[in-house]
């Protein structure tokens, strides 16, 4: 990794058998989010201009823990991005409303007593749609594979070619 540290990634569209808590009804299998896992206080930053949508604590166990939900305008189009698994000093620091820019530091890589209890990374979902508040089904079930890809779009058309 980079200066020893070690990074991970948890990809979009991947299925996954790791989602064992009662939050997921022992059918959600498919990861519609990008993971980013490394170091607790990794800085998270903005992909976008954009502004503050919601902001909160999603509390059971294997939820997102602190959560950012931020909207933005590309190409006169609405598209909202969840930011999960942050810290404490996140949530507290931002309101709906606030304005963000381009790469602005907007948080921090949660602890796993903060996060929902996994380890240090960060969810990052796009969606088309406008979440009900602080959160989004980061995890579906193969029945609704089909219309969650359609409805939250691949992170790395904002973030790169990560892999």
């Amino acid at each position: 990794g980079i200066d020893g540290v070690k990074w991970t990634i948890g990809r979009y569209d991947e299925v996954r058998s790791i989602y064992t808590t009662d939050l997921f009804n022992g059918g959600r299998t498919v990861h519609v989010g990008l993971d980013l896992g490394g170091p607790v206080g990794t800085p998270v930053h903005s992909f976008f201009d954009g502004v503050v949508f919601a902001v909160g604590y999603n509390s059971k166990s294997g939820d997102y823990g602190h959560t950012l939900v931020t909207k933005h305008k590309i190409n006169g189009n609405d598209i909202w991005a969840l930011y999960g698994h942050l810290d404490e000093m996140t949530t507290n620091s931002w309101n709906p409303g606030d304005s963000i820019e381009t790469g602005q530091l907007i948080g921090r890589f949660g602890s796993e007593e903060e996060n929902g209890g996994w380890p240090p990374h960060v969810h990052f979902q796009l969606s088309l749609i406008e979440p009900e508040g602080f959160d989004l089904p980061g995890v579906v079930h193969p029945d609704d594979r089909e219309w969650a890809l359609s409805v939250f779009p691949d992170p790395r058309l904002v973030l790169g070619p990560l892999y």
